[in-house]
């Protein structure tokens, strides 16, 4: 095989009042390395606090240059199925299509104009977030970028069924640190995702979201921290490359 795959798994506990250390859920992940620069990452994710539990299933395709190309997600909510649906990056009409389905929904196609380039598809998955930090130039030191994302759900949670949404969210790129996890000690990049805009996303406000991910072309999160409202964290517990 002319891959390398890149997989573990990462647990989300919470430090909520009465809560400290619990586990609320967790995820199995894989990036599949190609030899043209593309990335395919797949993730099973796990949320069982707070209810209703939400499962998730993820595929996402990463073209050459971190430019997204397609995405598969598969939703279930309370244990009953939510929703599944499929979105693709059309380069050349410089639009997004939506193919989905939803018992709330029902059957949903939709284009959307990008009106140029963005920066990825909001997937959920946490490795997903750390991975995004990739478009960021580390020759600029610490610094921040707006991002423009779209994303099959606009909820914190991810827990709606597939449609198009788009949102803008700062990373800032804050610098080189070591940081220890279940699975080791790494030499990481540290990265903040804010949420400055307006109108939040998806309505509300999400809280400043702290990551460590290696410092390599793999970008695997490492930690990552969330406190308002949310108050979780997140924790490399196994990898293998």
């Amino acid at each position: 095989m002319k891959h390398r795959n890149v997989r573990g798994k990462v647990l989300y506990t919470s430090v909520k009042e009465g809560m400290e250390g619990a586990v609320r859920g967790r995820e199995w992940f894989n990036f599949s390395h190609h030899s043209d620069g593309s990335v395919i990452m797949t993730a099973h994710c796990e949320i069982e606090e707070p209810d209703p539990t939400v499962l998730r299933n993820i595929t996402y395709h990463i073209g050459p240059d971190m430019v997204p190309q397609n995405l598969l997600v598969h939703l279930t909510l309370g244990d009953e199925f939510l929703g599944s649906g499929w979105m693709r990056n059309d380069h050349e009409a410089g639009q997004i299509t939506c193919e989905s389905y939803g018992p709330t929904i029902g059957r949903n196609s939709e284009t959307r104009d990008t009106g140029g380039a963005f920066d990825g598809f909001g997937t959920h998955p946490i490795v997903s977030d750390g991975f995004l930090t990739r478009i960021m130039d580390l020759s600029k030191g610490p610094h921040k970028r707006k991002l423009r994302v779209f994303l099959p759900s606009p909820d914190h949670r991810g827990a709606t069924p597939p449609q198009i949404s788009e949102v803008f969210i700062t990373l800032e790129y804050v610098g080189r640190e070591e940081k220890s996890c279940a699975a080791g000690t790494f030499s990481c990049r540290h990265f903040r995702f804010i949420d400055d805009s307006e109108e939040g996303m998806g309505g509300t406000s999400h809280p400043v979201y702290d990551m460590w991910v290696t410092d390599d072309d793999d970008s695997i999160l490492v930690y990552g921290a969330i406190d308002g409202y949310m108050q979780n964290r997140y924790e490399l517990t196994e990898l293998e490359r």
